[in-house]
């Protein structure tokens, strides 16, 4: 059977045996705080945020302190909330949810398997505008309609009412406007020279579209623009907020403001930063930003605080455990630390020139902190070092170095480059070069004298301390990002290919991936005889040596897992963009007991992640038997920009990883074809 995945943006969905529910799940621990806010609601002291991949978050004192809230949800991407009198509604990217007890729990609509955006009530009806268009529910979202007649371009963004007429606006198809509940629209466009609509905002009897190319006005109910765009400096407008006579802007440069309709915008105290979403409450007023989480200001933007916390949606790198301490690595926020299994997290970082941190080591009581540089200030420090438990860090040398990951033997500490290995004894100053040059070093591992180098060309051993290496050629030429030892039995965790065992210390291999949901293996950690996986689709257990993979998914929200580590009686799993999850070792090995098995029964195309990209993102997908896969990108006007793939595929999970740092920012498309199947799929790049 031959299938294109042609690149146009489009992706199957896999349908897996029921999970049991009964044992106990991953549970989202406190933090780190940080992360993308794509939305807010209120209602009363309570306010609420839908993050990018964490789900939902309550804040009951102005974002002093944040609460997950994610039970029943089964996205943990959150485009959407609606406050509805005692009704919450989410729209997320697996449809629409109900809760009636202040997100306490949640239910799935009747809208689901479609990408929501937006949502909004006009008299008593629900609308949500999704990817593919607009529906509409008159009994509380029990049941929904598709309302598309005449709207011709179905990638409705926002939606926005204004004394009953309801506007849709679309991504490229500029805004419609229905006067009729949606039963039928029309275009009105005239003089909006940017069909591109992220945001829509009714401020008396004006209309404010927030578009590619700024902000647009009209006050004849759509029927004629103008753009107001004085002062404003970022041409995407990607939120409004009004209060009285303000209105302010978020876009890719932080948030502005306008008291004059538009006419003029100045910028307020918060710059430099994408802000996503924004929210008004009495005199407050909160930006959602892109990884920096939740900002306040009680001066009409002049000056914002942080107030994240408990907000868990930090992309989370690197995981390590000295003593009753558990510290955690970020992408961008430094190094955190929870003395308590990650009911609480404080930020221990000063000292820190680079707050990207890709690894973290311990010797004795050194903490070594491995950063990475790009796109940081350069030259700069690869390696920082604390002796006092995190509290303080100094830089130890590597200037210029963009350190990958961190080993340690004996007393020796090894950083592993993009440009080969460097080591640094204890009682030293200096660093000196422990070869592999020319090789990215992606992760080190111990077993008795050997110690091997996990690399972009497949793995080495050396039992000289670093002095000389030897290529374990029978594993050939793969990007290995992850190793551990297990007994006598040494794994490798590889970008694409999955795991591979070798019993005789990397001499020979065997591929072993049987049950595993995804090749892309980012960490693996071992408890007794309990071999753990951190991949793209969550984390794995196997306790035969590799033989069998089990999912040990349930609860875990976020399933991208970075790096994992073992605590006492908990596995804990840094997730990206939704922090530290962890879960209680007996759970997971009792689950699996009565959990049924895992299988693939049709093809299955998933978006990728993540999802806006710079530069790289993933695209997985599943087959259920071996098939001919093309895999094609395509710009936004249909031409062809990258052949991902075009080659025969086995039955089981595959990945694709897109490296868009050659491509301008915007937005592209993956298409699949599997016999008479086509979707398409939409990816977005933001640089």
């Amino acid at each position: 059977m031959k299938i294109d995945l042609v690149l146009f943006v489009s992706l199957l969905s896999v349908q897996f045996g029921m999970r049991d529910t009964l044992f106990a799940q991953w549970s989202q621990t406190s933090g780190p705080p940080g992360g993308t806010i794509y939305c807010f609601a209120s209602r009363g002291a309570n306010l609420f945020a839908g993050t990018e991949a964490g789900g939902v978050f309550l804040s009951t004192n102005n974002g002093s302190n944040w609460t997950a809230l994610n039970n029943g949800l089964n996205s943990a991407s959150i485009r959407a909330l609606l406050v509805n009198g005692t009704d919450l509604f989410a729209g997320t990217f697996d449809g629409v949810f109900l809760s009636t007890d202040n997100g306490a729990s949640w239910t799935p609509t009747g809208l689901t398997e479609t990408y929501v955006y937006a949502i909004t009530i006009s008299g008593g009806n629900l609308f949500a505008g999704t990817f593919y268009g607009v529906y509409l529910s008159t009994n509380n979202g029990s049941s929904w309609t598709e309302v598309n007649a005449g709207l011709t371009n179905t990638d409705v963004r926002t939606l926005a009412v204004n004394d009953g007429r309801l506007f849709a606006g679309t991504y490229g198809g500029g805004v419609f406007l229905s006067t009729n509940d949606g039963s039928s629209w029309t275009p009105v466009n005239t003089g909006l020279t940017n069909n591109y609509l992220y945001t829509l905002a009714v401020s008396d009897s004006n209309l404010f579209a927030g578009t590619g190319g700024g902000v647009f006005l009209s006050t004849d109910d759509g029927s004629s623009w103008t753009e107001v765009n004085a002062g404003l400096t970022s041409p995407a407008v990607l939120n409004f907020a009004v209060r009285d006579t303000s209105l302010f802007a978020a876009t890719y440069d932080g948030v502005f403001l306008s008291s004059n309709d538009g006419s003029t915008w100045t910028q307020t105290g918060l710059t430099d930063t994408i802000v996503f979403s924004l929210a008004v409450s009495d005199t407050n007023l909160f930006a959602g930003t892109f990884r920096s989480g939740v900002l306040l200001s009680t001066d009409n933007g002049s000056v914002w605080t942080a107030v994240n916390t408990g907000l868990a949606n930090t992309e989370v790198t690197a995981l390590v455990v000295m003593g009753s301490s558990l510290f955690a690595g970020t992408m961008g926020s430094g190094v955190f630390l929870s003395s308590n299994n990650g009911e609480d997290w404080s930020e221990t970082s000063s000292g820190l020139t680079d707050m990207s941190i890709q690894d973290i080591a311990i010797i004795g009581q050194n903490l070594f902190a491995g950063i990475n540089l790009y796109p940081g200030p350069n030259p700069g420090e690869g390696v920082f070092r604390s002796t006092d438990n995190g509290e303080t860090w100094t830089a130890v040398g590597l200037t210029n170095s963009d350190v990958l990951s961190l080993g340690v033997k004996d007393q020796n500490l090894f950083a592993g480059t993009t440009g080969g290995a460097f080591r640094y004894a204890i009682n030293d100053t200096d660093w000196t070069s422990a070869g592999l040059w020319g090789y990215a070093v992606l992760d080190f591992t111990i077993s008795g004298t050997n110690l091997f180098a996990g690399t972009n060309g497949g793995v080495f051993r050396s039992t000289s301390n670093g002095m000389d290496w030897t290529w374990c050629s029978d594993l050939g030429v793969r990007y290995v990002l992850a190793l551990a030892v297990s007994g006598g039995n040494l794994f490798a965790g590889t970008e694409g290919d999955g795991i591979f065992l070798s019993t005789d210390n990397g001499e020979s291999w065997t591929q072993v991936n049987t049950g595993l949901g995804s090749l892309f293996v980012e960490a693996l950690a071992v408890s007794g005889t309990s071999l753990f996986a951190g991949t793209h689709s969550g984390v794995y257990l196997s306790s035969n040596n590799g033989e069998g993979w089990t999912e040990v998914n349930q609860g875990l929200l976020n399933t991208f897992v970075y790096d994992l580590a073992v605590i006492d009686t908990n596995l804990f799993a840094g997730t990206a963009h939704a922090g530290v999850w962890k879960r209680t070792l007996e759970d997971i090995l009792t689950s699996i007991d009565s959990s049924p098995t895992k299988t693939l029964s049709d093809f299955s195309l998933h978006q990728n992640y993540p999802n806006p990209f710079n530069p790289k993102t993933v695209i997985s997908y599943d087959l259920p038997i071996d098939a001919d896969v093309s895999l094609k990108l395509y710009d936004i006007l249909g031409r062809e920009v990258i052949s991902l793939l075009d080659d025969p595929q086995t039955e089981g999970s595959h990945q694709v990883t897109v490296d868009g740092s050659r491509l301008a920012s915007g937005v592209y498309f993956y298409r699949i074809k599997a016999g008479n199947f086509t979707e398409t799929k939409r990816l977005v790049l933001m640089k």
